[in-house]
């Protein structure tokens, strides 16, 4: 009930332009999907103390670029601490706006669907980033392709009704929301999970 609850705040404002009862479906739906990877990824962290086992984040891929889909999530009280704009690879572009597709092969300049662990910060090119450790098959690959967490000047701060900029295949993330998370990544102990699904 309590992620049903979350969806059905999180969509009020994705879907104002539908009616309540497609907002009620898509709901349902997107409750599903996000519960689904809420109990593999609370198993993972059940099985293995090196992960955060309050703190997890999530990044729904059916949303659109322009909405907020990457979400804090405190695992133990099942509610949104804070949320942000992400951009996907240029690579999992298809011919049909909103739909996306996903590979973990190197060049490919998509998104790899998954959990990641957040590990090692460092500075790159865009400044300060975390690489990712993919931890499935369809994201293994991440160190090697160096898709890493970071910032981006061109991604926008608020939410809006264009698509944004895209990356080479890196959650990319505004400076200001890179700014809040990096204090909870930074100021844990233990290894944070980031998953990333569809």
């Amino acid at each position: 009930m309590k992620i049903l609850c979350f969806f059905l705040m999180l969509n009020a404002g994705l879907f104002s332009h539908s009616k309540k009862e497609t907002d009620k479906n898509l709901s349902e739906l997107d409750a599903e999907r996000f519960n689904s990877r809420l109990s593999k990824v609370k198993a993972m962290i059940r099985s293995n103390s090196k992960y955060h086992s309050k703190i997890a984040f999530f990044v729904d891929m059916k949303i659109k670029s322009g909405k907020n889909r990457f979400f804090v999530y405190d695992l133990e009280n099942d509610t949104i601490l804070d949320q942000g704009l992400v951009a996907h690879g240029s690579g999992s572009e298809t011919e049909v706006k909103g739909i996306l597709k996903f590979s973990n092969i190197p060049n490919s300049k998509s998104t790899s669907l998954g959990s990641y662990s957040i590990s090692n910060k460092y500075k790159g090119m865009f400044g300060k980033a975390y690489k990712l450790i993919g931890l499935e098959d369809s994201n293994n690959n991440a160190f090697k392709r160096a898709i890493v967490l970071h910032h981006y000047s061109a991604v926008p701060h608020e939410e809006q009704e264009y698509y944004i900029a895209r990356s080479q295949g890196c959650p990319m993330v505004n400076e200001l929301f890179f700014k809040r998370i990096e204090k909870i990544i930074d100021s844990s102990k233990s290894s944070i999970i980031l998953d990333i699904y569809y």
